[in-house]
């Protein structure tokens, strides 16, 4: 557990960001609260009797004195095109490692490009996108690829039950869209596409008592960025069910609505994750409620080993890379299903 150790949130008073605060302070760490907007900061300190530590992306100095003395810092603030940057840098000078919740793909891409030989030249620990998408997905595709040095393809669906955007969702989504214009990504051959084409309506058969669902094909996520950049597949594809991409595209979706106590939305997921080699097929499956209050756990937990020096490596990486996937997925068992199929 944390043992008092101190971690900077950068952005905590946001969604995502308030559920890694309360995960946070439930494993023992002391979370510092850190962001642009001052009032707010102090507001959900007084709330949780917690520092506020202002930092704007702007001023490399309160961003110093936000990670100053602070074990780790977990970077929960989007746009993340803006944000990742200059919190890296800040990590760096501080020698603490950096993790992030980022699901923009070219943001995720910027963290590969311009850190990867810098994080492993200094023996930095740099873990973007460990989060619902991007951490879950290339973490479920490294276990089912078990003693595969290799495979041909990995496909990785989310059935969602709904999908009601945060604020922050929505921005990062915009920024995404702005930097990539009238283009969508695709990862395919070993190399990215950049295409113009509508992405294709296809059916995906989810396990049951789920079964056959509508689904938009080449529905890219951050997934598709982590799980090539340590696992040899030429192609890799995700895929959304039809239903949760018109409610995330929508212009008037409601954001999430707390149905708990935790503050946990009624959404459910189900990422059912296939990695085919020659004519073997495997599968991973996971489920549960919330995908912004899962990616909590899954970002402490990986907080967490980070600094007990459970990690096969430095440098940028990603979850299945750094860790040993099947038990970082079986410790999260209060918070997912998990079903391992190997052949």
């Amino acid at each position: 557990m944390g043992s008092g150790q101190l971690v900077t949130v950068f952005g905590a008073y946001g969604h995502t960001g308030r559920f890694v605060v309360a995960e946070l302070a439930a494993r023992g760490f002391v979370p510092v609260l850190s962001g642009r907007n001052a009032r707010t900061l102090e507001e959900l300190a007084d709330e949780h009797g917690l520092e506020a530590r202002p930092a704007s992306v702007d001023d490399p100095a309160s961003l110093d004195r936000a990670l100053a003395g602070t074990a780790a810092v977990i970077n929960c603030a989007g746009p993340f095109a803006s944000t990742v940057g200059p919190v890296i840098e800040a990590a760096l000078r501080a020698r603490i490692p950096y993790l992030d919740v980022a699901a923009e793909l070219e943001a995720n891409l910027d963290t590969f490009a311009h850190y990867r030989e810098r994080a492993r030249e200094a023996g930095a620990v740099i873990v973007p996108a460990m989060a619902f998408f991007g951490g879950l997905g290339d973490l479920l595709v490294t276990a089912a690829m078990g003693d595969w040095t290799e495979a041909d393809e990995a496909h990785i669906a989310y059935a969602l039950s709904n999908w009601h955007p945060t604020a922050g969702t929505r921005l990062s989504g915009a920024v995404s869209r702005e930097r990539r214009g009238a283009h969508r990504l695709r990862y395919s051959g070993g190399k990215w596409e950049r295409r113009t084409d509508a992405a294709p309506l296809l059916e995906w058969i989810f396990p049951e008592p789920m079964g056959p669902r509508p689904v938009i094909g080449e529905f890219t996520m951050a997934d598709v960025v982590t799980v090539p950049q340590h696992l040899s597949i030429p192609d890799v594809t995700t895929y959304m069910t039809a239903e949760a991409a018109r409610d995330v595209t929508a212009p008037h979706t409601p954001a999430p609505t707390a149905t708990d106590d935790s503050g946990r939305s009624n959404q459910t997921f189900l990422v059912d994750v296939v990695v085919r080699s020659g004519g073997a097929e495997r599968r991973a499956t996971a489920g549960g409620q919330d995908i912004y209050a899962v990616t909590a756990p899954l970002v402490t937990e990986a907080l967490e080993r980070v600094l007990t020096g459970r990690t096969r490596t430095v440098g940028v990486v990603t979850a299945g890379e750094i860790f040993d996937a099947p038990d970082f997925l079986h410790a999260l068992a209060p918070h997912l299903t998990l079903d391992l199929v190997l052949v």
